[in-house]
């Protein structure tokens, strides 16, 4: 397997630490959040577990933009909000354009199949969004074949291999349900994403200076004239 070795210039660029820090703030903002409800909840005792999927039941279909903010106890919270926030910022990092379209489909995606096939049960809690995101990440990693994305495919994996088993029945009292449906469709975005957010590839010397677009001239005083960088390298 050939891996893709990422150009140094992109990777260790202000900009890449930039949005890692980004991606790192956005990720904590939304766990804090789902920290923050589940805070109020105990404290006021609200009982919003109560606005989770209750599968078709029309009163349920708000559970499935709600359920991925509700936990049952302070472990289930913890147990979600720390993979959640691992994950969260590689997907943010590393996929930020595919990002766009993961993240709504495995916030909702889960919910609405939980609603339609589920048990008669009340489904809530974030483990939807870790295994979808986890199974990205995992997938992503090995399709796109470049450094940092296997190294997340392997820390992922590493972490949270264990996950596997949630998408059995073989627990009382877990969605099961919210697990399978989505790792699938972990799987299937990315295999439908695999071509995005490719980063540039280093060039060496013996592959020859690439050609400039046609259109675009180019000076002596011009920096491109002695890139060493391949902007769009060849998707697969």
């Amino acid at each position: 397997m050939q891996v893709h070795v990422p150009d140094p210039s992109f990777t260790d660029s202000a900009s890449t630490r930039a949005n890692f820090r980004r991606a790192a703030k956005f990720a904590l903002v939304f766990v804090a959040a789902i920290v923050a409800i589940h805070v109020v909840n105990w404290l006021f005792d609200l009982d919003l577990q109560r606005f989770g999927i209750h599968p078709r039941q029309p009163d349920g279909l708000p559970g499935i933009l709600l359920a991925p903010l509700l936990h049952g106890d302070f472990g289930h919270l913890v147990s979600n909000v720390l993979p959640l926030l691992v994950v969260g910022t590689a997907m943010l990092h590393l996929y930020p354009d595919a990002a766009r379209i993961v993240l709504p489909v495995i916030y909702v995606g889960p919910g609405i199949a939980v609603w339609f096939f589920g048990r008669d049960s009340i489904h809530i809690g974030a483990s939807g969004l870790v295994y979808g995101l986890v199974t990205y990440v995992f997938v992503a990693g090995l399709l796109r074949r470049d450094r940092r994305a296997i190294a997340a495919s392997l820390l992922v994996s590493f972490m949270y291999g264990a996950l596997v088993w949630g998408v059995l029945p073989i627990r009382l009292g877990v969605s099961w349900e919210t697990h399978l449906a989505a790792a699938v469709l972990g799987v299937v975005l990315a295999l439908l994403l695999r071509g995005r957010d490719i980063p540039p590839r280093r060039r060496y010397a013996w592959e020859g200076e690439p050609e400039p677009d046609a259109g675009t001239p180019i000076g002596d005083d011009d920096p491109a004239k002695d890139a060493d960088v391949v902007v769009k390298p060849t998707l697969h």
